[in-house]
């Protein structure tokens, strides 16, 4: 009796043999009409798309997000009304390394969230950070390229990193947060994940808000020592990976309290920094912590090449009731993450069952173009009079728009508000925030960083870097490893 379950080929075609390819004879030439033997080879030539690139390594689950509490008087957004439930892929990841790579390298960790809202899906890509190296898309590409490998050896460079950093005043926030406590997190599971972005959220009545989103583990955060990472980075390169599979699949769901930093609109005019500036964080103390709702991760994926490494996110998915904000980097990211997606996976990507709507219906006048799978079919054309859809600002509601001052484009940095420093936060970070044993732990990372390779004179920066953030930890940092070289 015939096995039921018999291979075929991907036209659904039995084929005759697993293991032998069709010969001349036993010992003669492979014939070329072996057309599954062809597929095979070819398919597998094929199997991989390119590597995302920035955050290529990463990993990631379903679950859902749950609102706990009434926000409806800041936004609209039917997934953030009370009560609501929401599914959501998230994919965290690290930034500078390759996929391969170890997932307890020093590095941010990426945070991107997609929610299958009724209204379309909104896409959030954050980090486990609230600021970022740059406050501009030109540096971005350029950054990047300082924390990959060197054209000529292939080798990542801390020369190449610093070189970067210390020619770019802007990172010092960033840069301190990266060589602190929080630059290795434990787990995926045991960190937080960020906006780092300004939005806009838009109410019933048309009132706008500027809004920062911060997912709190409710694990607790907790980081690797540098000397704890080293030792996973040869045990286990995909341990965070690991961590989070095993972890859903033993039924310990990971969750996050998603709460807001909430700016009425008018605040951002003769604020004291630039509220939109990626690199600054806005005190607590002057908007606390507004809690939304819970994010529990419940369904690890069934294949992680079509429901992970095919995922797209981008900052452009944003539902009514959300908006972008003047942040210069958030606004180059509206173009570059879905301009990423049709080069590494295709046009078609959101045709992809994990980048589709999944409680949204689709009226799209998008066709054609390599592996489209379904056309809308005629009218192909708007405006039209044949019954196809026509776009309704009482659906889609205001579109979220800001004023600005001055009128003329210019290309410069922020400069409007007292305190539009590179420094001060970073400094603050550092006397305030951090205990004793965190400021000495963030000197020893970034004194060990500095001695793997780094030349003067970007030595000689970094010192100076170190001292604009705080004397006393510039003065110890330079000393340190000047101590070690004389060794």
């Amino acid at each position: 009796m015939a096995d039921p379950n018999f291979t075929t080929d991907d036209a659904g075609i039995p084929v005759y043999s697993d293991e032998h390819s069709l010969t001349v004879g036993r010992d003669g030439p492979v014939l070329m009409q072996d057309h599954y033997l062809i597929e095979k080879m070819a398919q597998f030539n094929r199997e991989r798309v390119p590597e995302r690139q920035p955050h290529a390594k990463g990993g990631g689950a379903f679950g859902r997000f749950e609102v706990t509490n009434d926000v409806s008087a800041y936004t609209k957004t039917d997934m953030f009304q009370p009560g609501k439930v929401t599914e959501t892929l998230i994919r965290f990841s690290t930034v500078a390394g390759e996929r391969g790579s170890p997932d307890t390298w020093r590095d941010p960790r990426g945070f991107a969230i997609k929610f299958y809202t009724e209204q379309g899906n909104f896409d959030m890509v954050g980090n486990n950070t609230p600021v970022f190296f740059m406050r501009d898309p030109m540096k971005f590409q350029d950054f990047i390229r300082s924390q990959k490998r060197r054209a000529d050896n292939n080798l990542r460079d801390h020369d190449m990193q610093w070189d970067f950093w210390t020619l770019s005043p802007e990172s010092a926030h960033q840069v301190t947060w990266l060589m602190g406590d929080r630059g290795i997190p434990r787990s995926w599971r045991h960190m937080n994940g960020y906006s780092s972005h300004t939005y806009m959220w838009v109410n019933a009545d048309g009132e706008r808000f500027w809004v920062k989103y911060h997912f709190k583990t409710d694990q607790g955060v907790e980081c690797l020592t540098q000397e704890e990472a080293d030792r996973l980075v040869s045990e286990d390169t995909d341990y965070h990976v690991r961590d989070l599979w095993q972890s859903i699949d033993r039924g310990d769901l990971p969750s996050w309290t998603l709460k807001m930093q909430i700016m009425p609109f008018e605040d951002a005019v003769d604020y004291r920094f630039n509220p939109f500036d990626l690199t600054k964080v806005w005190p607590h103390s002057d908007y606390p912590l507004v809690e939304v709702g819970k994010m529990t991760l419940d369904r690890n994926p069934d294949d992680y090449h079509t429901q992970i490494e095919q995922a797209a996110f981008e900052p452009s998915s944003m539902v009514p009731g959300t908006g972008p904000s003047p942040d210069k980097m958030l606004l180059g990211r509206l173009f570059s993450y879905p301009d990423s997606h049709r080069h590494r996976i295709g046009a078609n990507y959101k045709e992809l069952p994990v980048n589709m709507p999944h409680a949204a219906t689709v009226r799209s006048y998008s066709k054609d173009g390599s592996m489209r799978r379904d056309n809308p079919g005629d009218p192909v054309y708007v405006p039209n009079s044949k019954g196809g859809p026509h776009a309704d600002p009482a659906v889609a509601g205001d579109p979220a728009g800001w004023r600005t001052e001055g009128g003329e484009m210019v290309r410069e940095a922020y400069t409007l508000h007292e305190q539009d420093d590179d420094w001060g936060q970073a400094g603050t970070l550092v006397r305030d925030v951090l205990d004793d044993a965190g400021r000495q732990r963030l000197a020893d990372n970034i004194v060990g960083h500095l001695l793997d390779g780094v030349t003067e004179p970007v030595l000689a920066r970094a010192f100076d870097y170190w001292k604009h953030v705080d004397a006393d930890l510039g003065a110890k940092v330079e000393s340190q490893v000047r101590a070690q070289q004389g060794q």
